[in-house]
């Protein structure tokens, strides 16, 4: 593969960091162009690749009865460096993945600026490439130039969302005589991780409080022209509370599978849960806690919950425009652009939702470009599969009126036979699924290494 092209990525986020090594591993030389440090947003702090800008969470690692844990495995058996670097940089999480931000894109980093395939350019992409061979994946942030670029070329406005990230406090400013430490159920193997997280507790009145607080508080305005439409995944709280008053409770607030350790006796009306953010423990996240409110709003109202009265918080929650390609219309089933085919996209852009399905679409699109670069043709990977479930929801699963973004979930896999549907039967059918996608994916992978080794 010595006079195989050079591969171009725009943006070293989760996606573009995945798509480049796999690329790169099957013997592709790799140019990933990030803009940042040089151009800046404002969720990003650093210059680093896959830098986490929302949740530190990958969500739940169970790859039998979820289907994004499924997806965390499929990721693992094709050699996935961002679920390798997760693992390494883990935290406690009661059954879900966490991860050190800082400590998790330092070792992407580390590792792609190591490998002998790959280097790194710095600068802005802000127009569309009439040649060469690309992967763009510059994710929710995509630049205003790049973004206007896509537009003029796909004859439609990119649909947009608006993306609320959540506050993060100083573990040392929390009252832990009123706090305690556990996670929901008790889940996890250790008793770290069955101590994940920290609880608040809230009576009745100081829950109706805190939700009069948020109704009244000071919130982002928008823009001329803009809509507030939402993904209903990352919901800021303010939209949640004006939904109902008992939405919360039922939500990121329910006091489900919790005892007090103060006050074993005392059944919690509402529970508000942090999540360890970095492997000092030195940070915590307000668990499902995104939000429009203005700054000074967000310490006021935050403050009244019950053991941040003192809180410090080392970042306040924002929120930002999200773009997205009505990709049911615009991409064909290789993840390239159906009207300058050499252009590949891959992650949020896609108008997949979350980091371990962006990063999944970052999988496929470096080995599909690698493929094709050797003169192979990778087919899309089986939609029984998790991989293969979103790949054809946004390649043309989707009804592309209604497009939106999505995260990997069992709603988009084919059904199982003999297996019935409802709630008492889920786990048996969860299972079905976890265990055909396992094996089919086996066979994939196995099928495209094969592939690979008879056109090394």
């Amino acid at each position: 593969m010595a006079d195989t092209p050079e591969l171009h990525i725009v943006g070293g986020g989760m996606a573009g960091s995945e798509a480049a090594w796999q690329a790169a591993n099957q013997g592709v030389r790799v140019v990933i162009h990030e803009m940042r440090p040089h151009v800046g947003t404002f969720a990003h702090k650093t210059g680093d690749l896959a830098e986490m800008v929302c949740s530190n969470s990958f969500r739940s690692d169970d790859d039998e009865q979820n289907a994004v844990g499924l997806l965390h495995w499929e990721m693992r058996q094709a050699g996935g460096l961002i679920m390798e670097m997760a693992d390494s940089n883990a935290l406690p999480a009661g059954g879900a993945l966490a991860v050190d931000r800082d400590g998790f894109s330092a070792a992407v980093t580390e590792r792609l600026r190591a490998h002998p395939n790959v280097r790194v350019e710095a600068g802005e992409i802000s127009e569309l490439p009439t040649d060469g061979h690309w992967i763009i994946a510059t994710g929710p942030l995509t630049s205003e130039g790049l973004g206007q670029a896509i537009a003029r070329e796909t004859g439609a406005e990119a649909l947009a969302f608006f993306d609320a990230i959540a506050p993060i406090v100083y573990a040392d400013s929390l009252d832990m005589d009123v706090i305690w430490a556990q996670s929901r159920y008790d889940k996890g193997e250790t008793e770290e991780e069955q101590k994940a997280y920290l609880n608040c507790p809230m009576t009745k009145d100081q829950y109706e409080a805190f939700i009069d607080a948020l109704l009244a508080a000071d919130k982002t305005e928008f823009h001329e022209g803009e809509t507030a439409g939402y993904f209903d995944g990352c919901l800021p709280i303010e939209v949640m509370a004006e939904r109902g008053r008992e939405t919360l409770r039922h939500g990121p607030m329910k006091p489900v599978g919790l005892t007090n350790a103060h006050k074993p006796d005392e059944k919690a009306y509402a529970v508000v849960q942090l999540r360890r953010d970095n492997a000092l423990g030195t940070l915590y996240n307000l668990v499902g806690f995104q939000t429009k409110m203005k700054y000074g709003a967000q310490a006021d109202v935050f403050k009244t919950i019950p053991g941040l009265e003192n809180a410090r918080f080392a970042r306040l929650g924002g929120i930002h425009r999200n773009t997205f390609l009505n990709s049911p219309t615009l991409l064909d089933n290789q993840m390239r652009l159906r009207s300058r085919p050499h252009i590949r996209f891959a992650g949020q852009i896609t108008g997949v939702e979350g980091y371990v399905e962006s990063s999944a679409m970052g999988l496929l699109a470096g080995r599909m470009a690698a493929a094709e670069l050797a003169g192979r043709d990778l087919p899309p990977p089986p939609p029984e599969t998790a991989m293969g479930a979103l790949i054809h929801h946004i390649t043309g699963g989707a009804e592309a009126k209604t497009f939106q973004p999505m995260n990997v979930n069992f709603g988009l896999f084919p059904p199982l036979d003999g297996v019935k549907g409802g709630r008492r039967n889920r786990k048996d059918r969860y299972k079905g699924y976890t265990d055909r996608a396992k094996l089919l994916w086996s066979d994939w992978l196995r099928s495209a290494e094969l592939d690979l080794a008879r056109t090394a």
